[in-house]
């Protein structure tokens, strides 16, 4: 049976005023910029398996070719859209996800990943109780799943508080930009200022996104 937890829709995390008034105490940039960017919140949609599907058919394609080939792969199945259960996706044929417009390599990932969903190898329903790591460590070991991609997870989906995702390059060019008038930053010293976010790095991360692109970021 699929692990696969009930719809969440639109959720937004009940730690995010306090959070916003912790940085402002602590850090003069986020001080200036959290008035700067608005009353944007981190939302949280859809199901953990979709979630991660979504992911892996939207690697290294633009956002709107990553849309359309979501569209048709969605088609394929009995559900809506918003949520395709790992059952669902177990049952297609490798030809009809190939005529979606999925890669050999992206169907194997997403088959992958329904089994681990369908097997329980995910153990979903623990992930409230379990820290980041373990969730990580869980994550990176279904195929097509990087540290990245199980870190923009933990921020989007689970809403942790305090994930500081020192692979992503947005951050560490927002940090650049912020902290260091533009000059070039080491992974070592964008920890050190991500530390000083504790523990709402979370929070932090997405301002710096916003301060580089001022829509609201989403997942």
């Amino acid at each position: 049976m699929s692990a696969a937890p009930p719809d969440s829709v639109d959720v937004t995390p009940a730690y995010w005023d306090e959070a916003c008034k912790h940085l402002s105490r602590r850090d003069r940039v986020m001080r200036k910029l959290i008035p700067q960017l608005g009353e944007g919140r981190l939302q949280s949609r859809g199901d953990a398996f979709t979630t991660l599907a979504r992911s892996i058919v939207g690697q290294q394609i633009s956002v709107k070719a990553a849309q359309s080939v979501w569209d048709r792969f969605a088609s394929l199945t009995p559900c809506m859209p918003t949520r395709i259960h790992p059952s669902a996706v177990l049952a297609l044929a490798a030809v009809e996800m190939r005529n979606a417009g999925l890669s050999a390599r992206k169907i194997e990932y997403l088959v992958d990943l329904a089994a681990h969903f369908e097997s329980g190898a995910v153990h979903v329903p623990q992930w409230q109780e379990m820290d980041d790591e373990a969730i990580i460590e869980e994550l990176v070991a279904i195929r097509g799943i990087g540290r990245w991609t199980a870190e923009m997870f933990l921020i989007f989906h689970l809403m942790r508080p305090n994930v500081l995702p020192l692979d992503d390059l947005g951050l560490i060019k927002g940090i650049s930009v912020n902290y260091f008038s533009g000059e070039p930053v080491s992974r070592a010293e964008a920890r050190e200022v991500g530390d000083a976010w504790a523990p709402f790095r979370s929070v932090a991360t997405w301002y710096i996104w916003r301060s580089l692109d001022p829509l609201p970021v989403d997942y």
